[in-house]
Order: C-alpha cells, then structure tokens, then sequence
C-alpha cells in the first residue's frame, strides 16, 4: 500500500534550519550545517553549497512549503533564491546547544589561529603557537560571537592581548618601484608608513625595499597608484618578518 504524500511537503535530512519572522509568519530555509556560518563569514560563496534547496519553507521538519503569496507579501518578491539569500543573512540558526557548542569551540580554535598567523613577539620576532593564543584568550575569557566573522574578532583579540602580553602584527615586507621622476617627493610621503627601510636603490628609478604595518597596505597602495598614475608597481615579498627556518616558539 502506498502512502500518500501532499506535494506540498519536502521531506529533508541531516538539516540545518535558519529561521526568520516576517509579516507575522514563520520562514525557514534548509541548509548544510557547518555552511551557515561560513556564509556568512564570507569563506564559503557558493550557494548550492549551503542550501540543500532552494525552497522557503513555513515549516522544514514538516516539510510544509511557503505559499507565493505569503512570500511576496513578505519580501516584495516570489524569487526563492533571493529570498534565500536574506533569511540566510538576517535569520536566527536553529541548533542544539551540543551544535552550538561544536561551533563556538571551532570558531575560537579559528580565531586563535588567525592571531598566530598574524602575529609576532615583538621582541624575539618570532610568532606564537596556536595554543599558546588559544590560553591567552581563555586567560583574558574572550567570548566568540557567533554572528561576527573570525578575522573581525581576531583583530578585536590582537587589541585585547596586547593589554596582557608582548604581541604585535607581523609586518609585511614589500618592493616599491618607483619613476625616476615621482620617486623622491613620493618617497618623503611614504616614509611615516614605512617601519624599516631595508634596502634602496635610485639608478633609472627608485627601488625600495622595507617593512610595514600590515595595516597601512592599502594606503600605500593607492598611493603609489595615483601619484605614479600606475607606472609604479608594488609587491608583495612577505606577510612576516620571521626568516625562513625559524622555529615556531611558545
């Protein structure tokens, strides 16, 4: 005997919902887990790879589907796809406190391991393990928040270590290739966003080698940009000033 099924019903597994409130009714959508939060991160782009349909629902576990009225009425339009996108963005992620748990501990792990990327003693030159960040946070009890991206709050961690320990943002080490012409006014601009000069060579043009906080890239960038009218060039050489072969030291 076969059972019948109202074609108004979807039937979902191993589902993440994410739920949003509007024009006094329920929505949701089905979704991965584990692909929420990197949506809305930024990491994960791709939206087949967080929805498992692109289908507004009243009610996922019951499989029940919105109606196109209700969604016009709503949000101004029946386009599933991008009503998706904004209960993705704005609604509340169902989970167990167990799930919740599971991705707050990775988000810290996350975070932790961001600050070690970035960061060195400022003293030694040398970065930190990732353990030894993830004590320091507990130490200073740093709480994840999990509608913020994780390299939204490890810089908001590097401002809050900084309190307690010796740490600073590694700096990068970058190539400017400057006009003959422009090189030296451009030069004495540059400099309060230069950190070390490590090498300089003025034949045809000007070529420096130096340090500088990650933090003023894009300035010094667009600087070179607009005042070279692009015949300057700017690379990128390293993200640390940590040689090669250095050990990573707690």
């Amino acid at each position: 005997m076969s059972i019948f099924t109202p074609t108004n019903q979807i039937r979902l597994t191993n589902v993440a919902v994410v739920r949003v409130k509007k024009a006094g009714k329920r929505f949701e959508i089905a979704c991965y887990r584990n692909k929420v939060m990197g949506w809305r991160s930024g990491t994960e782009k791709d939206l087949d790879e967080v929805l498992q349909t692109h289908t507004i629902f009243v009610n996922v576990s019951k499989g029940q589907v919105a109606k196109k009225e209700e969604l016009v009425k709503a949000f101004g339009t029946e386009d599933q796809t991008e009503i998706c996108k904004m209960i993705l963005d704005k609604g509340e992620l169902q989970v167990s406190d167990k799930e919740r748990h599971t991705q707050l501990e990775q988000m810290f792990r996350d975070i932790a391991t961001i600050v070690a990327e970035k960061c060195v003693n400022p003293e030694t030159k040398r970065p930190y393990t990732v353990i030894l960040i993830e004590r320091a946070m507990k130490d200073i009890h740093y709480s994840v928040k999990p509608g913020k991206s994780t390299k939204q709050q490890a810089l908001e961690v590097i401002k809050q270590l900084k309190e307690t320990m010796q740490i600073e943002r590694a700096h990068m080490r970058l190539r400017f290739v400057l006009p003959r012409k422009e090189g030296k006014k451009l030069k004495e601009k540059l400099k309060p966003l230069i950190k070390v000069i490590e090498s300089e060579d003025f034949d045809e043009q000007l070529e420096i080698v130096c340090l500088v906080d990650p933090g003023c890239f894009r300035e010094i960038d667009e600087l070179i940009r607009c005042e070279t009218k692009g015949k300057g060039t700017l690379e990128v050489l390293s993200l640390k000033d940590v040689e090669e072969g250095d050990e990573r030291l707690e």
